[in-house]
């Protein structure tokens, strides 16, 4: 893709972002074709918003999200910085297609993991983790139908981002058996749905290795300061406006958001 080709993918899917509402696909004449093209789209995507990006999502780390999307695995999208909400903020759904919550562990880097030729070892990633967050995220997309388009097209839509609510920090986390960790959500005061962390690609911090390769590839690394929501624990919940979600992470504490 040129610049010019780029800028034209980016701004179809900026446009149909805040107009609310959605389209089939990029045009054939100026569609990514690659992940590279698709991460480009997404990096001029958000630059054309005028908003800084606060971090990361994962999206597809569960074998049945993957399947529901048809894509072979993980997209990574960013979290821009109107977007994201503290603990207790109030969403507004508008034309959102999706209508779903998922409850997501999320982390919050403490040193940078910059682009370089050599992959990542896990143990690096880890260590450069600060701090754990409960999180819900409520993703969107821009397509009518987002199980059709493809890999490429769903990380140049920003991997279905829309918005996002980071729960408080959590320093003592790194003695949790995090893939065993139960994540228990209620709607409107209600159980609803059990999850656990080895929903997310077998262990949340085996999601934040993938994105760590993933953009010492395809993007600008990781940064220090940066926010990653690692992909949902549960089978996402349906929500309305009216609805009330509220995450219970137990000893790492619990998040909520009301949807209007």
């Amino acid at each position: 893709m040129n610049t010019q080709d780029v800028k034209l993918a980016a701004d179809w899917i900026w446009r149909a972002w805040i107009e609310e509402r959605r389209i089939d696909s990029i045009p054939k004449e100026f569609r990514p074709k690659n992940r590279a093209e698709g991460y480009e789209v997404q990096r001029q995507l958000a630059d054309g918003s005028g908003q800084r990006t606060l971090g990361w999502k994962i999206a597809a780390t569960s074998q049945a999200g993957q399947a529901h999307l048809r894509v072979d695995g993980p997209l990574a999208g960013r979290l821009l910085a109107d977007r994201v909400h503290p603990d207790g903020a109030s969403i507004r759904l508008g034309n959102n297609g999706m209508r779903v919550a998922e409850a997501e562990f999320a982390f919050r880097l403490r040193h940078d993991l910059p682009p370089q030729q050599q992959p990542y070892e896990l143990n690096e990633v880890v260590d450069a983790i600060d701090t754990l967050h409960p999180a819900i995220e409520i993703p969107n997309s821009r397509y009518h139908d987002f199980c059709v388009v493809g890999d490429v097209q769903l990380i140049a839509d920003d991997a279905c981002a829309f918005q996002f609510v980071l729960g408080k920090p959590v320093n003592d986390w790194r003695r949790l058996d995090l893939a065993a960790h139960v994540v228990r959500v209620q709607l409107d005061g209600s159980p609803i749905r059990d999850g656990r962390g080895a929903n997310v690609l077998g262990d949340p911090r085996l999601a934040m290795h993938w994105i760590a390769n993933e953009l010492r590839i395809h993007g600008p690394g990781l940064k220090s300061g940066d926010i990653v929501t690692t992909g949902t624990t549960v089978v996402p919940i349906a929500i309305e406006p009216g609805s009330r979600v509220l995450a219970d992470f137990g000893c790492l504490g619990t998040v909520t958001t009301a949807l209007v």
